[in-house]
């Protein structure tokens, strides 16, 4: 629960924007509106106190223009396509340190039914981003910039996609979190056109540097509900599992092992009864010199190994770099992942390793 909403002017002339107001007016939570459409009084005298003081904010507000124009995203999807940007966890390898301006406050977007009514002109182009896959319904990434169900309770903004997507024939919407609160989803008429995703890692990385997010064992339950039929109560939902960052801890087989048994485990619904439609994604830890002095400044006293000397150096077109484990290493996580992976789950593709 934030501790701080401010709503900007346009977000309240929206008719998304006030049913966000109505949510959070039932949550009994300090609601503010500005003056005018800047956001102000984030900064604080340093950036621990600045992180805190963003990371206890919800801002309702409208999405600018760029956010219509969208972006591929391969390989995890044809197109992404942000209904917030800014997470309420507090994971200490975070992705989103360095990639979006300015404190990390949560802003969740009132303008979301005209941006996803926008998605419809991408629909045509679904060999942009990940051609590997063609033939597919073109698809649409939600979370890239934030735990959409982290922020579900507080917004409807997932539960808006679904609906919006549940008629869309040739698009699939996808989503990830590390939460478990999936109830308001499981009674939704999706058609398929979901995959909700659920992100996994070995308990040791889980517990010591995913901090503000639900246990593993609460993601998996969270998962076997979404991907139970729902003759049987779940969601029925096709289902998908990102297992990263991906860390060669010590005794990481064991511990990543023990993960995958465990998934198994949670998607075994008895003789006869199988998920819709699973598959896997493999993403290995990796930072850039940006993402790791953001970082610090937030978790000064973080575990997280970021030493550039274990690491090989990948560079992009655009002369970015970033620092990914060494060639050894990467191929024996990648074969031990492939392997027993396929060995689980025949029949649950592996989309990508990065």
């Amino acid at each position: 629960m934030p501790k701080r909403v401010v709503f900007t002017p346009d977000a309240l002339n929206e008719p998304f924007g006030q049913q966000m107001y109505e949510r959070l007016s039932g949550l009994d939570l300090p609601i503010e509106v500005l003056k005018n459409n800047r956001l102000t009084g984030l900064r604080g005298a340093d950036d621990r106190e600045t992180y805190r003081i963003a990371k206890n904010t919800l801002a309702i507000v409208n999405a600018p223009p760029s956010a219509f124009r969208l972006q591929p995203i391969p390989p995890s999807a044809n197109w992404q396509m942000n209904l917030a940007e800014g997470c309420p966890a507090h994971c200490q390898y975070c992705y989103l340190a360095g990639s979006l301006a300015g404190p990390p406050v949560v802003r969740a977007y009132a303008n979301l039914p005209a941006m996803l009514a926008n998605t419809a002109s991408y629909e045509r182009h679904s060999n942009v981003g990940i051609g590997e896959r063609r033939g597919e319904p073109t698809s649409f990434e939600v979370s890239c910039y934030t735990d959409v169900i982290g922020i579900e309770h507080l917004t409807g903004s997932l539960a808006e996609c679904v609906r919006y997507f549940s008629e869309r024939d040739e698009a699939q919407l996808r989503f990830v979190t590390k939460y478990n609160q999936v109830d308001s989803l499981l009674p939704l008429e999706h058609g398929g056109h979901t995959r909700a995703r659920v992100s996994l890692n070995a308990e040791p990385i889980a517990r010591r540097l995913e901090g503000g997010t639900a246990s593993v064992e609460a993601r998996l339950q969270a998962l076997r509900r979404l991907a139970l039929p729902k003759q049987l109560g779940g969601g029925g939902y096709p289902v998908g599992i990102i297992i990263a960052p991906i860390m060669p801890i010590p005794n990481w087989r064991e511990h990543y092992t023990h993960l995958l048994d465990r998934i198994a485990d949670a998607l075994d619904f008895g003789p006869g009864i199988h998920p819709a439609d699973v598959n896997v994604e493999f993403i290995s830890h990796r930072f850039t010199p940006g993402s790791k002095a953001v970082l610090q400044s937030w978790y000064p006293n973080t575990p997280l190994d970021m030493d550039e000397g274990d690491r090989a150096a990948k560079r992009n077109k655009f002369g970015g770099v970033k620092y990914v484990y060494l060639p050894d290493e990467m191929k024996a996580l990648k074969t031990f992942f492939y392997d027993e992976w396929t060995r689980r789950f025949p029949q649950a593709p592996i989309l990508y390793w990065t």
